[in-house]
């Protein structure tokens, strides 16, 4: 296995830091390079509401997508908030496959 890793970009409220962090050591342990989120801004820091921040951090994750094989959306109790649901259309149309911590729920779009 030594040499051949798979890169995975973890996407997701920033709200589920617990979760993206046992995510993040769960992943690397089965033999992938993982890429996370910098700051969590729903989880405390601050930062993020600078003039500008939330609007880099975006744009960032967006290329941190780019370097991908696939990304890794980190859905506790099936949330998929405006951002996460923009970063998967995102993921989707730039070819990479997308898996869920936990399988998301369809809606009826009767």
């Amino acid at each position: 296995m030594v040499g051949s890793y798979k890169v995975i970009t973890l996407c997701g409220s920033t709200r589920f830091k617990e979760a993206f962090i046992e995510t993040q050591k769960r992943l690397t342990l089965e033999g992938n390079i993982v890429i996370s989120v910098g700051l969590f801004g729903h989880s405390g820091d601050d930062e993020v509401c600078a003039e500008g921040t939330k609007e880099m951090l975006d744009d960032m994750h967006r290329r941190k997508i780019d370097m991908a094989d696939e990304i890794f959306v980190i859905n506790v109790g099936g949330y998929i908030g405006a951002s996460t649901a923009s970063e998967i259309e995102y993921a989707r149309l730039t070819g990479k496959k997308v898996n869920y911590l936990e399988e998301p729920v369809r809606q009826n779009m009767g």
